[in-house]
């Protein structure tokens, strides 16, 4: 074990993040308009959507939060991420040929041309508040590292762990809004090309450090797990189907609709998947990015399971453990036993790729509010220099806001990617429920539509908060959260749609 982060370490974050913020405001080129702004003119190639795809969605709680997860449990997560395969799939043929035909700027544009304004701005809404509260939490985990960097450094010691977080969420949201906001989509798109390769990198490095240090490798993974199979992959489990987690097909279904309504509804994804030429374009990016995200899950997953042998097992938050939260382990071992230059570009790495996920965030943001929201009710007649500077505004805007509520989770201990996911599903149902009444019910309109939205998310509430406020066990596991929302919402909205027709 060595004394922590040393000046060389320092030297090559900083050089790697001055280099990142460089990169994505130049290769952003010279924005004239909104639509070069969030869409990049539509013009960036498919295999840099693909991966800017996966550096958006997965660079931070895959970086953290995984290899945490195998940590305290085995490789069951890996099932999620099939389902996720699946959706895409589906996603590519069933929304991909509706959005990329006209002149739609965002995913809810859809919405308006199949219901009407109301619903777009209905979607929109409740996009910006899933968005802030899911993206909290990740501006939260992005903070782990470089908080842990700041324990070590003797010039934080008086700091107390609150203060050196919400440091370090203000630091990672500065550098952020540098290239988020000159580079517009396409710097962030570019950036993230650049993220992947240096943060799968690191993790392929940092795996291969941990084989030696463990000297039996992945045999010795069990040998610390009281009997319980470290590397157990599928889970037939009927008992407790709907609450246990990670199920075989509980994970399938629910990565599987999950994935539909995050890469099909949520304008994070969809305004990636808009910068492309073409049709085709578009659906080779989001398959190939589903093939990617299974081989990047399993590689965190693995390093969990040797961290778990390295550190023979230790319990989260023992006493004479170093790490009180499953997200900081990776990071410790990056910091405290890697060798000095090897660990700086790693947690480099981490830092630019998890800024990907922040920027892609406040772009998504600020460009549902901008083309969603704000030019229909008070942009009209605006010139597009005046929309544009709007735009960098809501930008900032959004970064403030981010921040301000990853400050709400610091003292949160649990898995910050079932959080995330956790929130993100409780609306998720709603919208994905939404789209499909669009796309598969032709006969329905904009009051049914809006019901069954309404019911959707307002039933997954129920579900999830009536269990928190009486201190019982959760009815059913997140992954469960989209298919039951989205099918209250389908069943709603043909049920008013019914009524209307009976009147």
């Amino acid at each position: 074990m060595n004394s922590g982060i040393q000046f060389i370490d320092i030297i090559v974050i900083c050089l790697y993040l001055i280099i990142v913020a460089i990169i994505g405001s130049f290769s952003g080129g010279k924005q004239r308009s909104v639509k070069d702004y969030f869409l990049g003119g539509e013009n960036v190639p498919w295999w840099a959507v693909a991966f800017a795809i996966v550096a958006a969605e997965t660079s931070t709680l895959t970086f953290i939060s995984i290899p945490g997860l195998a940590y305290i449990a085995n490789l069951n997560f890996l099932q999620v991420t099939l389902g996720y395969l699946i959706g895409r799939i589906v996603v590519s043929f069933l929304f991909l040929p509706a959005y990329k035909k006209g002149e739609l700027s965002t995913a809810y544009a859809l919405l308006e041309n199949r219901f009407g304004q109301t619903t777009r701005r209905y979607a929109s809404i409740v996009f910006l508040f899933t968005r802030v509260a899911a993206d909290g939490v990740r501006l939260f985990a992005t903070s782990i590292p470089l908080a842990l960097i700041f324990r070590s450094v003797s010039l934080f010691e008086g700091f107390s762990t609150v203060q050196i977080y919400a440091f370090s969420i203000v630091i990672i949201t500065i550098v952020t809004l540098i290239y988020t906001y000159t580079g517009g989509v396409k710097g962030i798109i570019w950036v993230d090309v650049l993220q992947m390769a240096i943060y799968i990198g690191g993790a392929l490095l940092a795996l291969i450090i941990l084989f030696q240090k463990v000297p039996d490798g992945l045999a010795a993974v069990n040998r610390f797990s009281d009997g319980i199979d470290k590397f157990s992959l599928v889970n037939l489990k009927f008992k407790g189907f709907f609450s246990e987690p990670y199920t075989l097909f509980g994970s399938l279904i629910g990565g599987c609709l999950l994935s539909m309504a995050s890469h099909g509804t949520d304008q994070l994804i969809v305004q990636r998947l808009l910068t492309t030429k073409t049709l085709k374009d578009s659906q080779k990016a989001l398959i190939t990015s589903g093939i990617i995200v299974i081989i990047q899950f399993a590689l965190f997953l693995f390093v969990g399971l040797m961290l778990f042998a390295f550190f023979k097992g230790a319990p989260i938050g023992g006493e004479s453990t170093p790490f009180t939260k499953p997200d900081e382990i990776f990071p410790y071992f990056i910091i405290y036993y890697l060798p000095t230059g090897i660990r700086g570009l790693i947690i480099a790495g981490l830092f630019a790729a998890a800024m990907s996920t922040l920027a892609g965030s406040m772009s998504s943001l600020s460009s549902s509010t901008m083309i969603d929201l704000y030019q229909p009710i008070f942009g009209k007649g605006n010139s597009d220099e005046k929309d544009l500077n709007v735009s960098r505004l809501l930008t900032i805007f959004w970064g403030i806001v981010l921040t301000v509520v990853a400050f709400l989770f610091i003292r949160v201990l649990q898995s910050v990617v079932e959080i995330a996911l956790g929130i993100s599903s409780i609306t998720y149902g709603g919208l994905l429920g939404t789209f499909l009444l669009g796309v598969l019910f032709r006969k329905t309109n904009q009051t049914s539509a809006l019901w069954g939205f309404s019911a959707g998310i307002l039933g997954m509430i129920l579900l999830v908060i009536v269990p928190f406020i009486f201190g019982i066990k959760p009815i059913v596991h997140w992954t469960w959260y989209v298919l039951i929302g989205a099918s209250v919402t389908i069943i709603v909205g043909n049920f008013v749609n019914y009524v209307q027709k009976r009147e």
